[in-house]
């Protein structure tokens, strides 16, 4: 398969989906702050891994776009929450300032906000999938974007700072606060697309080793990423006092411990066949990148 051509149709997609949900407007100006991060581009990521696993599975995953898109509201709604001087206090994200720079804390905790309840609304809008599988799919979902998931671990997160903690306590916490919405989303594409049970299980531990590698490389990137590429400061990691990978492991180590776990990750896709190439580039695309 031509990667590049099918990542480039697949955001599109997104892209097109997001800005006309957004032009149906509510009551106040939350939704231009929450259309600013929505619509601030980035890779679409989570979607499109949704969408790439129902097509592992033999379906067109451009059907389940409402679902996928929800998804996309929750992760940046976490990133407009993460970005407020109480987290992370950065000032960019996406080559351009955050969204508390433009429309202040109060608006961006209500932007956040608002995205992820939206998030819900889009999800059940999906149609022709059975009632029964779509309810686990978004319960699901909001499992892993809340308390047992992303929220659970950037709590984890927030009370690591500042302390040296152990490789398990590390796992645990990127297991939830990064790993949880790539769970989600694999599983959320394998639930619509009609899973067996051995195909979930192989699914399931691929995303979680995806979740992995994207944050041993995430933390790498922080160490010795281009800011402008990244379009974010660098070195947060180490102002916040924050335990990672290559505090850990060394920067050697880290990086060796990514190749790894990305070999282990492609591994779990070997019963999907060729049907699975777009999971597989999707996996380099996310471990080799630059930003």
């Amino acid at each position: 398969m031509d990667f590049a051509v099918y990542y480039d149709n697949q955001r599109k997609l997104i892209e097109n989906f997001l800005e006309t949900r957004m032009a149906k407007k509510g009551i106040s100006k939350v939704d231009d702050a929450m259309a600013y991060s929505l619509l601030a581009g980035g890779k679409r990521i989570r979607p499109v891994l949704l969408m790439a696993t129902a097509e592992a599975l033999g379906k067109k995953g451009y059907n389940y776009l409402p679902v996928a898109c929800g998804l996309e509201m929750i992760h940046t709604y976490s990133l407009i929450h993460d970005d407020l001087p109480c987290m992370d206090d950065d000032d960019y994200r996406r080559g351009r300032l955050t969204n508390h720079k433009v429309f202040g804390e109060a608006m961006a905790v209500l932007a956040g906000d608002g995205l992820l309840t939206l998030a819900f609304e889009v999800m059940l809008e999906q149609k022709n999938v059975e009632s029964a599988v779509l309810i686990e799919v978004v319960r699901e979902m909001a499992m892993c974007a809340g308390n047992y998931g992303m929220v659970g671990g950037q709590g984890l997160d927030l009370e690591a700072e500042g302390k040296e903690i152990s490789a398990e306590e590390l796992r645990k916490l990127h297991a939830g606060k990064t790993g949880a919405l790539f769970i989600g989303a694999v599983r959320g594409g394998a639930h619509l697309a009609g899973a067996t049970d051995e195909q979930l299980l192989a699914l399931t531990k691929f995303a979680d080793l995806l979740g992995l590698a994207f944050q041993i490389t995430d933390d790498i990137l922080d160490v010795e990423g281009d800011a402008e590429a990244m379009g974010k400061p660098v070195g947060s990691d180490a102002k916040n006092q924050k335990s990672t990978y290559v505090s850990l492991y060394s920067l050697e180590g880290a990086k060796a411990l990514a190749a790894k776990t990305v070999d282990e990750a492609l591994q779990c896709l070997e019963i999907f066949g060729d049907k699975a190439d777009a999971l597989r580039e999707i996996t380099k695309l996310m471990c080799n990148r630059k930003n």
